[in-house]
């Protein structure tokens, strides 16, 4: 085990979170705040510019505007298979490593299906010759919904039976060939061809959307940046973080940590975390803090081992803020901890649902930030998939329809 080179308590690692995920003090705009993340979750479209606006104040106009006008912000298919917002100096990185890996995964997965399908007996070449048609259809009449990729090309729109007893569905093989294309970087989530709070991107090849190609990085270097840039976010962070984080292997996770120099530190509990080698003097708590932030928001998904955000209710806080797969709804912090949840009524106003007692301050500041978010939403309001059992608790009380 690596010598640790200090010890970085819960306190200071909250004090690390509230000033470099840019909650304690925001940042300028849309790139500072999905820079000061790494990435931003973009598996619910609105969830992007709610992150956005919780660290810059971005009004939804300037978060369209760094994706679909500047392009600085992209969207990519990248670790476990879930959909983010990439600066988009990092989409080489990510398509070398976390993306090529979901990439290989779809691939052999879809194979599979078509075969037990019988919609081919030899998966692979079936894989192999639809994702070429849908890549040069794309590139040579795109931009493209899903809906027009079916149309101008009727056997993706062949089915297969996914999951099991009540999540299971039959879906179009048209998703497994643009999901894998999307995956390894060929094609891009281009212009959105619906509002802001809806995911009907316009495909369009990478090389048209950025204007050129960057040269992508080998899976050794990709995962060495990413990691690089997850510690300057998240650090320090345990290597079963970093596993979760990107979804990639324990030998892959320790190749990169050695190949940025991270630097071992002791955390409570007698875990051992890691830090950049610039990173080891100590964070000063900032000003007192109070932030909303949307679901599966990276502030509160950037860890696997979650507790140091928790508290002393640890566990049975999770419970009511995490559902069963480690999903975070909406949540309300303090500090550098969740100490509650948010959810909307059915008028558009924004309501804070606390979790445990707190200061006067922080009920003050929370009750701001919940007006704040009410005017920004301006009558539009967000239905998460994800909402906390803790929302939905006060959500069936207030008699409100946001369960559907």
């Amino acid at each position: 085990m690596a010598e640790a080179k200090r010890h970085i308590d819960d306190d200071e690692r909250r004090a690390r979170l509230g000033v470099r995920h840019a909650l304690a003090e925001p940042v300028a705009d849309t790139l500072a705040a999905t820079r000061a993340m790494t990435c931003l979750h973009a598996t619910e479209p609105a969830s992007v510019h709610l992150a956005a606006w919780a660290r810059s104040g971005a009004g939804r106009e300037e978060v369209d505007r760094a994706l679909y006008v500047d392009r600085s912000v992209v969207k990519q298919l990248a670790m476990r298979r879930t959909v983010f917002a990439f600066p988009r100096e990092l989409l080489p990185a990510v398509w070398g490593s976390a993306s090529a890996r979901v990439a290989g995964q779809q691939v052999r997965r879809m194979a599979k299906e078509m075969q037990s399908a019988g919609i081919a007996t030899d998966g692979d070449a079936w894989a192999r010759e639809h994702l070429d048609l849908v890549r040069r259809l794309i590139e040579e009449d795109g931009p493209l919904t899903t809906a027009q990729v079916r149309l101008a090309l009727p056997t993706l729109d062949a089915r297969v039976t996914r999951g099991r007893g009540q999540y299971q569905a039959d879906v179009a093989v048209a998703s497994s060939v643009i999901v894998t294309l999307a995956a390894s970087g060929d094609i891009v989530r281009g212009e959105n061809d619906g509002a802001w709070k809806v995911s009907r991107p316009r495909w369009t090849a990478t090389g048209s959307w950025l204007g050129e190609e960057p040269e992508r990085l080998s899976e050794h270097e990709g995962y060495a940046e990413l990691v690089a840039a997850w510690l300057r976010s998240f650090g320090p962070g345990t290597e079963a973080d970093l596993v979760w984080w990107l979804g990639a292997t324990k030998s892959a996770v320790r190749r990169a940590l050695d190949h940025v120099g991270a630097v071992a530190v002791s955390l409570d509990g007698g875990a051992t975390g890691w830090v950049m080698p610039d990173d080891l003097d100590p964070v000063a708590d900032p000003a007192s803090w109070a932030a909303l932030l949307p679901s599966l928001d990276p502030t509160t998904m950037g860890w696997k081992e979650r507790d140091f955000t928790l508290g002393p209710h640890g566990g049975p806080l999770a419970g009511r803020v995490f559902d069963r797969n480690g999903n975070g709804g909406p949540t309300a912090w303090w500090n550098g901890r969740i100490v509650g949840v948010w959810f909307q009524r059915d008028d558009g106003s924004v309501s804070v649902v606390l979790a445990e007692d707190v200061p006067r301050a922080a009920r003050r500041a929370l009750d701001a930030k919940a007006v704040e978010l009410t005017s920004w939403l301006d009558g539009e309001v967000v239905r998460s998939i994800y909402l906390s059992p803790l929302a939905r608790e006060h959500l069936a009380s207030a008699g409100a329809d946001a369960l559907t």
